[in-house]
């Protein structure tokens, strides 16, 4: 079999997934049901694309069984979750190149820190004194990973990516080019209008399987930690100040900014530009709909929402002026009330 070819029948073994159709067909890419053609396998995950399904040229299709009936005459496979199976799949085909082992000779690997020859450290990349790479690390080109930190083993930093002192990053953990990752938060102590700098002594320490998106940066705790859990995985363009406690497999999208101290549950969804105020406790399982704002503990698990939808100008406007009026509206109402209680 040609490199990058595969058989339905290697695919469907490796996915769990019961195949209809013939075995020996050759894949060698992954497409939409849209673009797909003849050597390409392809996906329905949601039921939108349902359409697409009769016109497909997809070589073979991976649908929920309950799909089947919908399917073309080609191959299909049958998964009950076939956006996961894309998912799988899709690192078959990543044409993103493999890094081999070794330093660059542009690098600069200070003589106290510690990396294994299965480590790919790229052009102009530092690392810096009492760092510990575990195996198989790739550090990107320009990246610096500061003193005395230390990355678990199969984890990759991307081009320009900054750990500062003493970060913990965990095994096979992901970071996208321009995270920063321990730097200072935003700590000033106020006298007469001066502002003093609080120096930040505490680390930033992440989990196992930690995706960090291209500029997101997380900030080292002032004291304690920042903590980011297992699994938990980081949009781009996200803030997250010092002291945030991030609970296991929670998932963040971009523009969402936590304030400091927070304390956020696991298995946790934050839609884009949501924020969450500081010193703020959020359950388990919390669904935080785009542009929420948080300001207060949140100690129930469910979706929660804020902010008002789009409009015509004109009528949101009136509606504004009416948000406006709504304390007047809600004592004269108990006014009322009162009256007719009477």
């Amino acid at each position: 079999m040609d490199e990058g070819v595969f058989t339905l029948g290697e695919i469907a073994s490796a996915l769990g997934a019961e195949l209809k159709g013939d075995a020996q067909a050759r894949i060698s890419g992954l497409a939409t049901l849209q673009a797909a053609g003849p050597g390409q396998i392809s996906f329905l995950a949601n039921p939108s694309y349902t359409r697409y399904l009769a016109e497909t040229r997809a070589g073979a299709v991976i649908v929920a069984p309950g799909s089947y009936e919908q399917c073309p005459p080609t191959n299909v496979l049958l998964l009950d979750n076939p956006y996961l199976g894309y998912a799988r799949l899709s690192h078959w085909f990543d044409p993103a190149p493999v890094q081999a082992p070794g330093i660059h000779s542009s690098a600069i690997v200070a003589a106290s820190a510690s990396v294994p020859a299965s480590a790919s450290i790229g052009p102009l990349a530092v690392i810096e004194a009492g760092a510990v790479l575990g195996e198989g690390v790739v550090v990107g080109a320009g990246s610096i990973v500061g003193a005395r930190c230390r990355i678990g083993a199969g984890s990759r930093l991307h081009a320009r990516v900054t750990l500062a002192h003493e970060v913990v990053l965990g095994a096979r953990c992901h970071i996208l080019s321009g995270a920063v990752i321990g730097s200072d938060g935003f700590g000033f102590a106020n006298e007469k209008g001066a502002w003093h700098r609080i120096a930040q002594l505490g680390r930033v320490v992440l989990g196992d399987d930690v995706e960090v998106g291209a500029n997101t940066t997380i900030d080292r705790g002032a004291l304690d930690d920042t903590l980011i859990g297992n699994g938990v995985k980081l949009d781009n363009l996200i803030q997250i100040a010092h002291n945030v406690s991030i609970g296991d497999h929670s998932a963040m999208a971009a523009f969402v900014g936590i304030a400091g101290s927070t304390k956020i549950g696991r298995y946790c969804v934050f839609g884009g530009a949501s924020g969450v105020a500081g010193h703020v406790r959020i359950a388990d399982k919390v669904h935080l709909t785009g542009m929420t704002m948080v300001t207060g503990d949140i100690e129930e698990p469910g979706v929660y929402s804020s902010g008002t939808s789009s409009d015509t100008s004109k009528r949101w406007r009136k509606n504004a002026v009416r948000f406006r009026q709504l304390d007047e509206m809600a004592r004269k109402l108990k006014q009322l009330e009162k009256k007719l209680e009477g």
